[in-house]
């Protein structure tokens, strides 16, 4: 993966709010951007527990760019599906910038596509691994370089999975809009 600007947290993407008809516009806008590209993407998903996916595929013709997904829940899938690293989970839990990059490579890996994007975090309804409800990091891996952010959302468990979902498509449209152009090789 190459070391450029795009590999550092970002607030590029905009606050979200987590509405319906902002999560689908947003899905639909990546969804373009990447088709576009010829580009295809997956999903590691966490507390969002296939949101994100179910939210991209409701966009008709989106078979064009979603691969597929893994709902990886309970921490051990995160190391055994998603390849991320053991010891950083021990060290940090699953709720960690980090841990959301490498499940986001680990999916994109997994499933051989372009972009991959993570969710983990705590939806509610109370605290966990000392992280207080709306403790949220997304990320979004690309040969061109890798964007995370944490987020700290207030609201219920509904909320902070919307405001998670809103969050890491805006996120993966940002990386997009840094991609090389098509044809370009990426940067080793």
């Amino acid at each position: 993966m190459s070391t450029t600007p795009a590999d550092q947290n970002t607030s590029a993407a905009p606050a979200p709010d987590g509405d319906h008809s902002t999560l689908v516009e947003a899905a639909r806008f990546l969804l373009a951007k990447a088709e576009e590209r010829g580009l295809t993407l997956s999903v590691a998903e966490s507390l969002t527990g296939g949101q994100v996916a179910s939210t991209l595929v409701s966009v008709p013709g989106a078979s064009a760019v979603v691969v597929g997904a893994v709902v990886a829940y309970a921490t051990r899938i995160k190391e055994q599906v998603l390849g991320v690293d053991a010891a950083r989970l021990a060290a940090t839990g699953p709720v960690d910038g980090e841990v959301a990059k490498q499940m986001a490579a680990g999916v994109a890996r997994l499933m051989d596509t372009d972009l991959g994007l993570a969710t983990t975090g705590v939806a509610g309804p109370g605290a966990a691994d000392g992280h207080p409800v709306g403790t949220v990091h997304v990320a979004v891996a690309s040969p061109w370089g890798t964007l995370a952010r944490e987020l700290h959302l207030s609201g219920d468990r509904e909320t902070v999975r919307d405001g998670a979902t809103t969050a890491v498509l805006a996120l993966a449209g940002a990386l997009l809009e840094a991609a090389p152009p098509p044809g370009a090789d990426a940067v080793e």
